[in-house]
C-alpha cells in the first residue's frame, strides 16, 4: 500500500528533461514546412518533457547541467538578476505568436516564450518575478519557415513569472518593433505601469525604451491615469522614429485617513493636488531614439481641466 501510493505521488510531480547546452546556441539554425505548427516548432527549439495541464498550462520542462548562466534584468527590481538557465531546471511556455508581413509582401513569424523557474507542480509563482521574455523570428520563402533570430532569453517582465502580451509596432520603414506593458505593486496597493518597447539593434533583440508611469491600477477609484502611444511620421527618419505617449487621467482627493495607499501622480501634475481637490490631465511626451536609446525630447506638454 506504502509503495503504490508513493509512486502515485511520484507521478504527479513534474519531471525534468536533461538537455544539451546547445539549446541555448543563438546561431541555431532551423527549418519547418508550411503550415507552421508553433508548438511542434518550440518543441524543437527547447526539447524537454511536454506537459498539458488545466487551464491552457502547456509548457516544456528541461535542465541543462552543462549550460553557462547569464544575469538577466528583471525590471521589478526586487529579487535582482535572473540567472537563465535556472540551477532548478526550467519551465518554456509558448506565449503567443505573432505574424506579420512588410511592405514587400514578406511574411515572418515571432514566436514569444515565457520562462519561468521549475516547479513541481507546473505553477507559476513569485510576486515579484518577472517571466523571463525570449524570442524566435522566421521568414518564410515558398514553402519553408526559416529560423533568422533566436533569443531564448532577453530580459524579465511582469509578475507571477508572467510576461505581459506583446504588440507588434512599426517603428520605421519595414523596421517592426514590440511593446509591452509591465505592472506591478504591492498587495492592497497601486500598481504602476511601465512602457517598454523591444527592438532589433546591435544584431540582437534588446529594450530601447522604458517609460514609467504609463498608468496605474488598483486605486480604489478616485485617481486613475492610462496612456497611449503613436509613431511620428516623418520621412526624414527611415528607421527608428519618434514616438508620442500621451497620459490622460483624473485626481480627486481622498477622504482623511484613506489615503495609505493613494497613488503618486505623475511629477508633471503632482504640484496642482496641493492646492485642488481634483482635476483632469493630459500629458504628452515625444520620445526620440539617441544613441542606444529613447528619451524624453523638449518639455512635455500638460493640460488641466475640470478644476475645483
Amino acid at each position: 500500500m506504502i509503495y503504490i501510493s508513493t509512486c502515485i505521488a511520484q507521478d504527479d510531480i513534474i519531471q525534468l528533461k536533461n538537455v544539451s547546452d546547445t539549446i541555448l546556441n543563438t546561431k541555431r539554425t532551423l527549418k519547418t514546412t508550411e503550415p507552421f505548427d508553433p508548438l511542434k516548432t518550440t518543441q524543437k527549439l527547447f526539447p524537454g518533457k511536454l506537459y498539458k495541464l488545466a487551464d491552457h498550462n502547456t509548457f516544456l520542462s528541461w535542465k541543462c547541467k552543462n549550460c553557462k548562466t547569464i544575469a538577466y534584468t528583471d525590471v521589478n527590481g526586487v529579487e535582482g538578476d535572473q540567472l537563465f538557465p535556472y540551477s532548478e531546471g526550467v519551465a518554456t511556455r509558448l506565449d503567443t505568436t505573432i505574424s506579420y508581413s512588410d511592405s514587400k509582401g514578406n511574411q515572418f513569424k515571432m514566436l514569444v516564450f515565457n520562462q519561468s523557474v521549475y516547479d513541481t507542480d507546473g505553477a507559476q509563482t513569485g510576486r515579484f518575478s518577472g517571466g523571463l521574455l525570449g524570442l524566435a523570428k522566421f521568414s518564410k520563402t515558398g514553402n519553408v519557415w526559416e529560423m533568422k533570430s533566436f533569443q531564448p532569453a532577453i530580459a524579465a517582465f511582469g509578475a507571477f513569472s508572467r510576461i505581459p502580451s506583446l504588440k507588434l509596432l512599426e517603428i520605421g520603414e519595414d523596421q517592426y518593433a514590440f511593446t509591452l506593458v509591465h505592472s506591478n505593486g504591492g498587495a492592497g496597493a497601486p500598481y504602476y505601469d511601465y512602457l517598454y518597447l523591444i527592438a532589433g539593434f546591435d544584431g540582437k533583440y534588446q529594450p530601447l525604451l522604458e517609460l514609467d508611469n504609463y498608468g496605474v491600477s488598483n486605486t480604489g477609484g478616485g485617481t486613475n491615469w492610462s496612456s497611449a502611444y503613436k509613431v511620428v511620421t516623418d520621412n526624414n527618419k527611415k528607421y527608428f522614429r519618434d514616438i508620442i505617449v500621451t497620459t490622460t487621467g483624473h485626481y480627486k482627493k481622498t477622504k482623511l485617513g484613506d489615503d495609505e495607499f493613494e497613488a503618486e501622480l505623475p511629477p508633471e501634475v503632482a504640484e496642482m493636488k496641493k492646492t485642488k481637490k481634483q482635476f483632469s490631465f493630459t500629458i504628452e511626451k515625444r520620445l526620440s531614439f539617441k544613441g542606444k536609446w529613447y528619451n524624453i525630447v523638449g518639455k512635455p506638454v500638460v493640460k488641466f481641466s475640470n478644476v475645483k
